[in-house]
């Protein structure tokens, strides 16, 4: 059976289909970041779309055609279907302690744009962030020290005038901010596919920071901080 026409505008809002290659390649990458801030507006109001999951299930069993790719922490508390409020096949999801930008996680960004046309790229953060917070302490935990020691550049980075503590809230969320930032300027010094792409405006690179409290979600496509240290 073919499956019914559906406008770009609408593309990311299906309740029983899947978004088709033909829908994907006709919307824009700012249309794309577009949808995805109406969906985290949905989201936030508690007027989601009402989706049949199995149906969509179905409709993207034969193959997928992702608008977008977001790079996200494993908080369970920062699901990224849910907060930008779209289906099966809608978008690629990768998922670290602390969003932190490694080789593996590259390739996975490199694929989902350069070889099954994602258009986005979503580096998204998030408040009361705990691996920020155990950077900041300097656990020492098995391979999660490997892990935060790749979240350390954004503190040295962070200016912060009050109390550089990891029960300072707002200094946890200004260094998750600052994370976020580093890891967009990773993305682009260390996938030059990426940057290739995102300077011939195939794709969009842009941050994310997800507030936990609201439920509200801020874009960020910012340069890297003045005097801020490389991510390695």
């Amino acid at each position: 059976m073919a499956r019914p026409l559906v406008s770009s505008a609408q593309a990311l809002t299906q309740a029983h289909g899947a978004l088709t290659k033909e829908q994907r390649d006709r919307l824009t990458p700012t249309q794309v970041l577009d949808a995805l801030a109406r969906g985290n507006e949905r989201f936030r109001s508690g007027a989601m779309v009402s989706r049949d999951y199995r149906a969509q299930q179905r409709a993207s069993a034969a193959a997928q055609f992702p608008a977008c790719v977001t790079l996200g922490c494993v908080d369970s508390r920062v699901p990224s279907e849910v907060i930008f409020d779209v289906g099966i096949g809608d978008m690629f999801s990768a998922r670290i302690a602390g969003n932190v930008v490694n080789d593996d996680l590259l390739g996975s960004l490199e694929f989902a744009c350069a070889v099954a046309g994602a258009k986005v790229i979503v580096l998204l953060g998030h408040t009361a962030c705990g691996a920020v917070k155990g950077a900041i302490d300097d656990v020492e935990m098995g391979n999660l020290t490997g892990l935060l020691a790749r979240i350390k550049p954004a503190i040295t980075a962070t200016t912060f005038s009050g109390t550089a503590s990891s029960k300072d809230a707002a200094y946890v969320d200004a260094v998750a901010r600052t994370n976020v930032l580093l890891g967009l300027d990773a993305i682009r010094r260390r996938s030059p596919l990426l940057a290739d792409l995102e300077k011939k405006q195939t794709i969009l690179i842009v941050g994310g920071m997800y507030d936990l409290s609201t439920g509200a979600l801020e874009f960020l496509n910012e340069g890297v901080p003045q005097g801020a240290a490389m991510v390695r």
